[in-house]
């Protein structure tokens, strides 16, 4: 039985699950591997560095830093998410992140990324948390449009969430089959259509697939959350998600909304943890 823990993104939704993440460390659970998308990417990587409040912590005190996340660093640098001041400045210097830790975890933790110029899903492992996998957290927390493409190796690369919001079949067919699923949307969320395709279909002219991937998106996820929901009905995944709506924008700047966010994630996780723990041990919960 090989065990892990799967993260989807949504932006700011994702400080649900940074409430997720620090009950599960605090009471030491352990799992085999772990994969994020997007914002379970660039926020799940504490979870294998084992920092226990760092993403919450660093959110609240920059999220109204223009450096951080502004229409002015969109204009000046191509990037909403400002690349140098969220993945160099902050984990290097304003809020360190232990890539001692991270190397020395044993549990794997993989990033998934769109490529641009395919449409399709890639994902890397994450070995040391250096420089490397920070531009993969980076490429699959990409927003297209708000993002320039990130160029890797022979890969150009953009938000994960486009063409696989949760990566829980890459999971299991590299031999995980005792999966832990947190969400950031409740039970019978459904995405429709992209109502700014116009605006994609303009900007990402380069990248056709890209361009058909966004099409079709909410249908690829509704599809995976059917998916998910029989699995979870099945007892082959346990599936963590708020109980209603958060009501929280993907930009969210107030750092009152992020902890409260937090919070529900936090309450959640403690209400869940007894049957995490036995689904986690192979008991039937």
């Amino acid at each position: 039985m090989n065990t892990s823990l799967i993260m989807e993104g949504g932006a700011m939704r994702g400080m649900f699950t940074c409430g997720v993440m620090d009950v599960l460390l605090e009471n030491d659970v352990t799992f085999d591997g772990s994969a994020g998308i997007s914002a379970g990417a660039v926020f799940g990587c504490n979870y294998k560095s084992r920092q226990i409040g760092r993403p919450i912590r660093y959110n609240m005190k920059y999220c109204r830093d223009p450096r951080y996340c502004s229409i002015r660093s969109l204009i000046k640098t191509g990037d909403l998410y400002g690349a140098d001041f969220c993945y160099h400045e902050v984990p290097e210097r304003l809020d360190i992140f232990d890539t001692e830790t991270f190397r020395n975890n044993p549990m794997k933790f993989y990033v998934g990324a769109t490529d641009a110029d395919t449409g399709k899903a890639v994902f890397h492992l994450c070995k040391d948390g250096g420089p490397e996998d920070i531009e993969w957290m980076r490429a699959s927390a990409s927003m297209p449009v708000l993002s320039r493409v990130v160029t890797i190796g022979s890969n150009n690369l953009l938000d994960g969430g486009m063409v696989c919001s949760v990566p829980f079949k890459f999971m299991e067919s590299i031999g995980y089959d005792r999966n832990v699923i947190v969400l950031t949307q409740p039970k019978g969320y459904r995405k429709k259509k992209s109502s700014i395709l116009p605006i994609i279909r303009l900007a990402m002219r380069r990248y056709p697939a890209m361009i058909h991937a966004m099409e079709v998106r909410h249908i690829v996820y509704n599809e995976q959350m059917v998916e998910i929901d029989e699995r979870e009905a099945s007892g082959r995944s346990l599936v963590v998600r708020p109980p209603e709506a958060l009501g929280i924008s993907r930009t969210e700047n107030n750092p009152d909304e992020l902890k409260r966010v937090y919070e529900i994630g936090r309450a959640e996780a403690e209400r869940r943890l007894p049957d995490i723990q036995a689904f986690l041990a192979g008991k039937d919960n």
